[in-house]
Parts: C-alpha cells; sequence; structure tokens
C-alpha cells in the first residue's frame, strides 16, 4: 500500500492548506433518508474536526459522506486512482441510494476530499477489505498496509478503528504493533478500537445512523473514546466492549445468517426432490409462532456472510463444525442450479437461455463473491448454448455481454433467476408461460 502524495501529485499536506469549510444547515432527527444525512446535525456535539478514511467502498465511502454531513471534515484514501478522481468531481463510483447527493455536497462545501494517501487527522477509520485466499484463510494485507499508512501521521491523543471484518485479534495482534511504529504507546498517547459495520445493502446511510453499533477498545479508555465519536452521528444505541468481543460479535452475526441460509438452501435440495415447492412449505411453516425459516436462493454472495465464517472456521478448526458445514452446503448450492440448467437445455431443440442477475442480492451492484457469477460462468464454459445475461445494475461486465431485459425475453426459452431485482418482479409472467423457467429466488413461484 504505497502512500506517497494526492491523488492530484500534490504534496501530502498540501491537503491541510485549504481556507475554512462553510458550516452546513441543520435537519431535523426526524426528516427523510435525504433530509436527514445531506444536512449536519450530530447526535451529539463533537471537538474533533478531522477524520481521515482509509478505503473508499461500500462502507467507507458511505460512512465519509456522512461524517462531512455531521459537521466533519474528511479525507478519504483509496488506492484505486478511478475512485479518487470520481470522487473529487463530486460522482460516485458504486450503487447506493442518497449516496450521490451526500458525495456530491460534501466535495462542493470542501468538506470531503479523496485521495491516494493519508494525512493528518484526528481519528483514523479503516474500512478495507478483507477477503479469504484460495485456501479460505483470512486476508489481511489491506489492513496491515492501511495501519503502516497511517502510522507516520499519528499524534497524541489520535484515535485509530478498525472497520474493517477482521478475525479475533486483529485489533491488538496486528493493528496495533504496526501502529506503534510510530513510537506512540496505544492505549496512552493514542487510543485504538474495534467497531464493525452492520449495515444492508440498498439501506446503509440509514442504518449507519439508526442500526445499534458495538464498539471494542483495546482498553477502556479507548472504548471510551470510540463510544464517543460515534455518538455524534448513531442515533442507535453505541455499546462499549472489548475489541475481542466486538471482532467475534460480526463474526457470530453473519455466521448466524449462513447457517440459517444453509437450512433453507437445504431444504430447497430436499423439495425439489421430493416433488414439493419448497416456497409454499416454508410459507406454511412459518405459520408456526416460533418458526421463522429464511428464503432459499441460488447460493450465498457478498463482502461478509459468504465470506466471514470462515474467520471463525479457520481460528478453530475442530469446534466450528456447524459453521462449516453450513459454508458447504451454501457453496454447493450454485453447482445445483448449474446441474438444472443443463438438464433443461437437454430438453430443448435450439436453446438460449436467459440470466437474469449478476449482483449477489436485490437492487444493488455489487458482485463480489456472487454465486449468480460463478452459476453464469460455469454455464458459459459447460454448456454449448446462447446465454443472455441481464443486470440492470451493471453499465458493463468485464466478462459478459449485458442484455436487456426485453432482449432477453424476447429470445430465450429457458429463463434463469439468479437475482430478485425489482426489475425482474415487475416481469409479466404471462411472457413467461411458454418458456422453462428456473427460479432460484421465488419470484414467480
Amino acid at each position: 500500500m504505497t502512500m506517497e502524495q494526492t491523488s492530484t501529485g500534490a504534496p501530502l499536506g498540501a491537503v491541510q492548506d485549504r481556507g475554512p469549510l462553510p458550516a452546513a444547515p441543520a435537519a431535523p432527527l426526524g426528516a427523510s433518508p435525504g433530509a436527514l444525512l445531506s444536512r449536519a446535525e450530530p447526535a451529539r456535539p463533537h471537538a474533533t474536526k478531522e477524520v481521515c478514511v482509509v478505503g473508499l467502498g461500500y462502507i467507507g465511502l458511505p460512512t465519509a459522506s456522512l461524517l462531512c454531513s455531521r459537521g466533519y471534515r474528511v479525507r478519504g484514501v483509496d488506492l484505486e486512482t478511478r475512485v479518487v478522481e470520481t470522487i473529487n468531481r463530486g460522482e460516485i463510483h458504486i450503487v447506493e441510494p442518497d449516496l450521490d447527493v451526500l458525495v456530491r455536497s460534501a466535495v462542493a462545501a470542501r468538506q470531503l476530499e479523496a485521495s491516494t494517501s493519508p494525512g493528518a487527522a484526528e481519528v483514523f477509520l479503516i474500512a478495507v477489505p478483507t477477503p479469504i485466499d484460495a485456501e479460505r484463510r483470512p486476508d489481511m494485507r489491506a489492513v496491515e498496509s492501511a495501519a503502516r499508512a497511517i502510522a507516520p501521521h499519528l499524534k497524541p491523543g489520535d484515535l485509530v478503528i478498525l472497520e474493517s471484518t477482521s478475525p479475533v485479534g486483529t485489533t491488538e495482534d496486528r493493528v496495533v504493533p504496526l501502529l506503534e511504529e510510530s513510537g506512540l504507546r496505544a492505549g496512552e498517547d493514542f487510543f485504538v478500537a474495534y467497531c464493525p459495520e452492520r449495515v444492508l445493502p440498498g439501506r446503509i446511510l440509514t442504518e449507519l445512523v439508526e442500526n445499534d453499533r458495538v464498539v471494542g477498545g483495546i482498553n477502556q479508555r479507548s472504548t471510551d473514546r470510540a463510544v464517543a465519536f460515534y455518538e455524534t452521528f448513531v442515533r442507535g444505541e453505541v455499546i462499549g466492549t472489548d475489541s475481542r468481543t466486538a471482532e467475534m460479535v460480526k463474526l457470530t452475526e453473519n455466521s448466524f445468517r449462513d447457517v440459517n441460509i444453509a437450512f433453507a438452501n437445504e431444504l430447497s435440495l430436499i423439495c425439489a426432490s421430493q416433488g414439493i415447492s419448497v416456497w409454499n412449505l416454508i410459507r406454511l411453516a412459518n405459520r408456526h409462532p416460533r418458526v421463522d425459516i429464511l428464503q432459499p436462493g441460488p447460493g450465498v454472495g457478498g463482502h461478509c456472510i459468504a465470506v466471514d465464517p470462515w474467520f471463525i472456521v479457520d481460528a478453530e478448526p475442530e469446534r466450528a463444525r456447524l459453521i462449516r458445514t453450513s459454508r458447504e452446503v451454501n457453496l454447493a448450492k450454485p453447482s445445483w442450479v448449474v446441474e438444472r440448467v443443463t438438464k433443461a437445455v437437454e430438453t430443448v431443440k435450439s436453446p438460449v437461455v436467459a440470466c437474469l442477475g449478476l449482483a449477489f442480492k436485490a437492487d444493488v451492484d455489487d458482485v463480489r463473491d456472487s454465486p449468480a457469477v460463478e452459476i453464469v460462468r460455469a454455464l458459459a464454459d459447460e454448456l454449448d448454448a446462447p446465454l443472455l445475461v441481464v443486470e440492470p445494475n451493471l453499465a458493463a461486465h468485464p466478462e459478459f455481454p449485458l442484455a436487456s431485459v426485453e432482449e432477453a425475453l424476447a429470445e430465450a426459452n429457458i429463463v434463469l433467476v439468479l437475482t430478485d431485482h425489482k426489475q425482474f418482479k415487475r416481469i409479466d409472467r404471462e411472457v413467461l408461460n411458454e418458456k422453462i423457467l428456473i427460479d432460484t429466488r421465488g419470484v414467480f413461484l
């Protein structure tokens, strides 16, 4: 993670030389999400003015723009020059409701500037990716690089918060030693905490404000400082604990989801074998007052649920048996979908397959670890039949040419629903009557 100058080539300190920022008017806390987040009204008064957010992806950029709406001045850091240039134009590179308004307003007000390198601040937030490698072990290189890049800019009294999903012990054992290369002592000269995000794509800006947050410091002073910071912009309860517990909370939340989705996905396999509609089954079973089965799908994707359980499995391979098995169930679901499509293709003389959706969930553009992408990739490799791939939230995809919904439905005789986007829910069911329908999301069933 080489961070030596700003995206404009100016020296690192140049961004600090701008004049005072204009104050933003306040909005009532009961306002709509757009009004609530586009103007500054801290949940509690704060003296901190400068925040550096490292990582401007699906969490970092919404967080940075929200902080600007609360009166903070934010330096956002990303290694991708394209991302930095896009944000500095007041534009966004991801799809998220209301985010474009916040970013445009913050950049115009000179409260947000993106750069390829960090600078001096009072609070540093790390929100970089933590994927798994080929052996399904946590890849923490981005977190470590971010900590190294922040260390030269630390001064007494600063606060560093890790928000990236991390194995238990990362904050204390990996981040702190790198930050202490500054010559300062963590927990005494500066403060360090872990606070996982827990937001839903499509509702990120609202949930950053409304959801409860768990904040764990490396000592009590660190916890107190971090809790006080989050209380300036979070309306939900901010709950203090220690960093190891906070790290495990995040992994537990997403493992819980994965286990329950695996149950639904396993039911879908059983029901298909037994000639039962899994959608009807779950609807009826959920009439029980203490049963709440989730909906099955083509697998599990995204940057959290499909990844985080492996952090626990890696740390506790002998004890995390249920968590591992659930991951294996969900990982196997895409192959089952591919098999169903392959069998359908064999029944049609001149098959054309419409693949509806690449994103891992409805109404977002996020294709990270998406089972839909895995399925379409496998079909492209295995089938001697045209594929018409539809993803209305993407302008283009690096692997697959994209078709419109209308084009795909007009030409295909097999329709595979992989994501329940709102555009697909509007399709007239009669259009599908003469086609083979494989609906992994229950949109039409």
